[in-house]
């Protein structure tokens, strides 16, 4: 049995303060494409990145809205931007880097809200039994492929909103000479 996996780049998810700072008044994000899980979407907005290292352009801005504004990085984009975050699960802020948003003359400076992304899997209940696996579970995974590497410390998130995929970011996907369609066998520990 196994899974698609994912390599997921820089991004923001953006919360509506942010979004009407940085864009205006009422402004919606607009949606390109959908993403693997349902309801989540690139947008055409992009943003920089202002370390206080350096800085990054053309950053995608993930939709929805969230109630947090979030910024995902791989270790490497924060050693270039000069920030030292931890690697957390989505929406685990406390006690995070911030960092400064930018779009054209307006800017956000972020109190915190960085992370690196632990490396997960998104699945679906069904699929969660099939695999014998719960919410909150930390399994190894063994990815497909010339360059395979097992991923440890992989961290189970279960819901009905989900699609089954893996999600690792470009430092990862580099290592393990990711391409489309990669597929990971799950090994619990």
């Amino acid at each position: 049995m196994s899974f698609e996996i994912e390599a997921s780049a820089r991004h923001v998810h953006l919360s509506n303060d942010t979004i009407a700072q940085l864009f205006g008044f009422n402004y919606k994000l607009t949606p390109v494409r959908p993403l693997s899980q349902p309801g989540q979407y690139v947008s055409k907005e992009k943003v920089i990145l202002k370390g206080p290292k350096g800085q990054i352009n053309n950053v995608s801005v993930l939709g929805p809205a969230r109630e947090h504004s979030q910024v995902e990085l791989s270790i490497t984009d924060a050693l270039s931007l000069g920030v030292d975050p931890p690697i957390r699960e989505s929406g685990h802020l406390d006690q995070t880097p911030g960092i400064t948003l930018i779009n054209g003359n307006n800017s956000v400076n972020l109190n915190s809200g960085v992370i690196i992304a632990q490396r997960h899997i998104h699945i679906t209940p069904e699929d969660a039994k099939i695999f014998g696996v719960q919410n909150n579970d930390i399994v190894s995974v063994k990815t497909s492929g010339k360059r395979s590497v097992i991923f440890n410390d992989v961290v189970i998130r279960v819901s009905e909103k989900f699609a089954t995929r893996m999600h690792i970011d470009f430092d990862e996907a580099n290592a393990c000479g990711f391409v489309k369609g990669m597929r990971g066998t799950l090994y619990k520990k």
